[in-house]
């Protein structure tokens, strides 16, 4: 008996250490979603200062009465496209017709006057050959017709003029666009100078944005500008800079600059508000996501996973592109390698961790 109790003893004490010595099972993977990873990638990235302002036609005109008096009808609304030379508005010339036909008539009498004068220095000058008249008839008949020119000269001024003031009683639109702003009616009494039409081209539109005066250095003429627009989600726009303020804001320290829109398809309206960046640097490289980089020490890093576990890996950064939020990697990382970002990043290194792939 007491041989077998010692066997089973000897059994027991057996199998428990054979359990004991058994390896532990391998730690479960935490599960990782799409948005708690990246991958460092080869990418076009771009640098710059940022840039602000509001869209305005290049070319726009007000359009002011050039006579005084009472508009007898407008032809044209806000909105309308009209091209060069199109009638906007009909202003009364009634008296500047009047004033025409006036001209008209001095003209004829002025020729009259002019010809009357030139056959009586004629007639002077074959009278002094023969000695009938006196050499001072002779100046007089002269004088005579050199006054009649001038009465002619100024009475052609004088229709000229006339004629010139009864244009503007029409008044037409000074290049193809469109009316932006309409400030008169039938029926209104218009001074000389008062505004009665805005006139914009709408093809071609300009960012007049700022920058900071201690960017400028980056900036030049020929740069493109890539930049969003208010009432225009999820759209990105290019222009290019044409002119550089010579100047700084003295209050403000800013820079402001002017860049060209293409608008084809009259897409754009102006007066809209827009920002962006002017791309002055731009290059090829290997890049992550901003959150992607762990900066907890003074050394830069990445979490980064190998063979399925979280590994803390050294990097040397480059280039931030603020516009897509992507920095370059000039070391420590080759493309394709995973690494974990945003909030992500604080999972305990050495842990096992699987990526889920983003459903296609």
């Amino acid at each position: 008996m007491k041989y077998i109790s010692y066997l089973v003893v000897l059994t027991i004490f057996s199998f428990a250490a054979c359990k004991k010595a058994a390896p532990p099972p391998p730690p479960s993977a935490v599960q990782l979603g799409s948005d708690g990873y990246a991958i460092a990638a080869e990418g076009t990235i771009e640098s710059g200062p940022s840039i602000s302002g509001t869209l305005v036609p290049r070319d726009q005109a007000v359009v002011r009465a050039q006579i005084p008096g009472s508009v007898l009808k407008v032809v044209v609304d806000q909105g309308r496209n009209v091209k060069e030379g199109e009638i906007l508005a009909q202003i009364d010339n009634g008296a500047l017709t009047e004033a025409v036909q006036s001209a008209k008539n001095a003209i004829t009498s002025a020729e009259n006057n002019l010809e009357v004068a030139k056959r009586e220095q004629d007639r002077q000058d074959k009278l002094i050959k023969a000695g009938a008249v006196s050499e001072q008839s002779v100046d007089l008949a002269r004088r005579t017709t050199i006054a009649a020119e001038a009465a002619l000269a100024q009475a052609r001024m004088q229709i000229a003029n006339a004629q010139k003031q009864l244009g503007f009683a029409t008044v037409r639109a000074p290049f193809s666009g469109a009316v932006s702003e309409k400030g008169v009616a039938a029926g209104d009494v218009v001074q000389p100078g008062a505004a009665m039409f805005t006139i914009v081209d709408p093809s071609t539109l300009e960012l007049q944005g700022t920058v900071p005066a201690n960017a400028i250095a980056l900036v030049h003429i020929g740069l493109q500008i890539h930049f969003s627009v208010t009432g225009y989600p999820g759209r990105q726009f290019v222009g290019t800079i044409t002119r550089i303020n010579p100047s700084a804001d003295p209050m403000t320290r800013q820079v402001r600059i002017y860049a060209e829109i293409p608008n084809t398809g009259h897409a754009l309206v102006g007066g809209l508000y827009a920002e962006g960046r002017i791309a002055s640097e731009q290059k090829n490289a290997l890049t992550l996501p901003v959150d992607a980089i762990d900066r907890k020490t003074i050394t830069p890093a990445v979490i980064k996973l190998v063979q399925g576990v979280v590994q803390r890996v050294t990097v040397a950064l480059g280039m931030l592109d603020e516009e897509s939020n992507r920095i370059e990697i000039t070391s420590g990382l080759t493309a394709g390698d995973t690494v974990l970002r945003g909030p992500a990043r604080d999972i305990t290194l050495g842990t096992h961790v699987k990526v889920l792939q983003p459903k296609s």
